[in-house]
């Protein structure tokens, strides 16, 4: 398992635990005032954005100490980890409020408004979280059309979530300073920041997923939607037997390629089980 299921889990998943999603942990105000800074500060984000073409063009050893400078502030502060759908459903399920908000990433990186971002709350209504967003005064987050914060029912984010899947979109939980789970975004790599920081620029802000996805290769029929699903580059297909093979070591255990899978030829199985993967995070 990560570190974080030893420190924050007890050696379960982490972020299954409803004491990390508790509204104590919001009465601490140096955790408020971080989520509105967080949201608060564009003009930030952006020069983080631009800084990472110059993370890629530093020496080696720079780019060793910028990396385990960034994991270690990011894991205090603000880090995520790749769920599957299963997950996702657990946690929905002993939440009592979602609420969908614009993404902060594609505002970024497209300039639009994109709801891709679900805060989730042990309080009704959005619980305290609801009453920090609120208090953020920034257009793109409450919506061109002050659709503002969505309340949405467990069942219905759970159908967003699976729309967001067939899309080639990977779920992934995120902390607002550790170990406070505050939100569920849907990622990919053209995109979402998270991402391309820790997949393209090799800048890790998340954990892979506690799992690895494999196919069986009886029920692959060499389709390939898989592929072109992967954010990962995790899948390759072989010419001579038409079927795919997922590499264990790029998989991010997802499970976003099982959802355009038709043969139902891919599962997932604990990344503990891997002997190429367990311990890769």
């Amino acid at each position: 398992m990560c570190e974080f299921c030893l420190k924050h889990g007890e050696g379960k998943k982490w972020y299954l635990q409803a004491a990390n999603y508790s509204e104590d942990l919001l009465s601490d105000m140096r955790r408020r005032n971080f989520i509105q800074q967080f949201f608060g500060d564009l003009d930030g984000l952006s020069r983080d954005v631009a800084r990472l073409d110059d993370f890629d063009r530093a020496p080696g050893f720079v780019k060793r100490l910028i990396r385990w400078k960034t994991a270690r502030s990011m894991k205090k502060l603000h880090w995520g980890q790749v769920v599957p759908i299963e997950d996702v459903e657990t946690i929905f399920g002993f939440v009592n409020s979602i609420v969908r908000v614009a993404c902060l990433c594609r505002h970024l990186t497209i300039g639009g408004e994109s709801r891709f971002c679900y805060g989730i709350s042990m309080g009704p209504g959005g619980g305290k979280l609801g009453e920090v967003f609120r208090g953020l005064d920034h257009s793109f987050f409450h919506g061109p059309e002050g659709s503002g914060l969505e309340v949405l029912t467990k069942d219905e984010a759970l159908a967003a979530f699976r729309i967001h899947e067939k899309a080639g979109l990977c779920h992934t939980v995120w902390t607002f300073r550790t170990p406070f789970v505050g939100g569920i975004c849907n990622c990919d790599r053209s995109d979402c920041l998270a991402m391309r920081t820790t997949v393209t620029h090799d800048l890790p802000v998340m954990f892979r997923a506690e799992y690895v996805a494999e196919t069986t290769p009886d029920l692959c029929e060499g389709c390939r939607r898989c592929m072109k699903v992967c954010p990962f580059g995790a899948i390759g297909f072989s010419a001579a037997t038409r079927k795919t093979a997922i590499d264990p070591r790029r998989c991010y255990g997802c499970g976003i390629c099982r959802a355009v899978c038709k043969g139902n030829a891919i599962t997932l199985k604990d990344r503990r089980q891997s002997p190429l993967a367990a311990r890769l995070w």
